[in-house]
């Protein structure tokens, strides 16, 4: 449904995007997530036809967005950072503006109003001036007239800035829900909103590509492993850590081994498991197995992924911290 290839964009000498190459298929609900700055809204402008590439080539179901772009804008539900409502208006009354501007035929006009007011939850406030609604309901609003021609791509950017928490958790829900049916570009900085809605992540960072797929793809590829930590019984300190050097799991590296002892006499060992390319067997299987020959009960065994909080940061932070530092010695930014 949507294809990017190579794209940047300039803006004099500065590059927002550089080189962004991406796919989105149909049904899925993509992710778009970084700092603010990392070029996400540039991007989003360029899908939806309102700022061109400066090279690079962004294909919407099939139709190029630099040579047909009010075709693009046929296809597209937008719903922008900043809601384009007027407030004197009733929410029917701009929805049928929006309507009219959407080139929808006027026997069709209140069907496609009636299915966006519905979708969206409107009913018992489509009567009302849209500067009367609170903030929840405006949003709900843009929706709907992102989707009243019934695109079969929603972009949105930013869609749960400034509402309060039960009104997030409402409007988040609604997208999942017509993520169901259409193919949605969801631009965001809140890590909960992407796990919360979004079935594939795209992060970037400085107008650049630092990771794309699943949460659990990414943790995999950029930590390789697993963190694991162990409550046990059956030793000391030191008996636990002679015991620990004879761990060995075919196909896994263990390094990053501490050992605490406790108050009530048990340990608590923490370690990485790094995959070494090589299968072998369930890393829990064997680490009871090992427990177990060598006379330790084990009373708590924890396995710890990579949460997004942990790749966000690890993608951004560590990028924006590398520099800080280099500025700080006299190196290159």
């Amino acid at each position: 449904m949507i294809e990017v290839h190579d794209l940047t964009k300039r803006y004099g000498s500065v590059e927002a995007v550089k080189d962004v190459s991406f796919t989105v298929g149909k049904d899925q609900v993509l992710g778009f997530l970084g700092p603010n700055g990392a070029g996400k809204t540039t991007i989003m402008k360029i899908l939806t036809g309102y700022h061109f590439p400066s090279e690079g080539t962004a294909l919407i179901d099939g139709v190029s967005v630099l040579d047909e772009p009010v075709e693009v804008k046929k296809r597209i539900g937008y719903l922008p950072e900043s809601v384009p409502l007027y407030g004197d208006l009733t929410v029917r009354e701009y929805l049928s503006f929006i309507a009219e501007g959407r080139l929808i035929p006027v026997n069709e006009r209140k069907r496609a109003i009636d299915a966006a007011v519905s979708a969206c939850g409107l009913e018992q406030v489509r009567a009302k001036r849209i500067e009367n609604l609170s903030k929840g309901y405006k949003q709900r609003v843009g929706l709907a007239q992102a989707i009243i021609h019934d695109p079969p791509i929603l972009i949105l950017d930013e869609p749960t800035t400034g509402l309060d928490p039960n009104q997030i958790i409402e409007i988040r829900f609604l997208i999942k829900s017509l993520g169901g049916r259409k193919t949605v570009i969801l631009s965001t900085h809140i890590l909960q909103e992407v796990e919360a809605v979004c079935s594939q992540v795209l992060i970037i960072n400085e107008g650049r590509i630092a990771a794309q797929g699943k949460p659990e793809e990414i943790a995999g590829t950029l930590k390789g492993g697993d963190t694991w930590e162990l409550v046990l019984k059956g030793s000391g300190k030191a008996g636990v850590d002679e015991r620990l050097a004879r761990l060995n799991l075919p196909g896994r590296e263990i390094s990053g081994l501490e050992t605490e002892e406790r108050e009530d006499g048990t340990v608590k060992a923490g370690f990485f498991l790094r995959n070494s390319g090589v299968e072998g067997e369930n890393p829990g299987e064997g680490i009871f197995d090992w427990a177990v020959s060598e006379g330790l009960k084990i009373l708590m065994m924890n396995r710890k992924k990579l949460s997004l909080e942990d790749i966000f940061v690890k993608l951004t932070g560590e990028e924006r911290t590398g520099k800080r530092q280099s500025n700080e010695t006299g190196g290159e930014s």
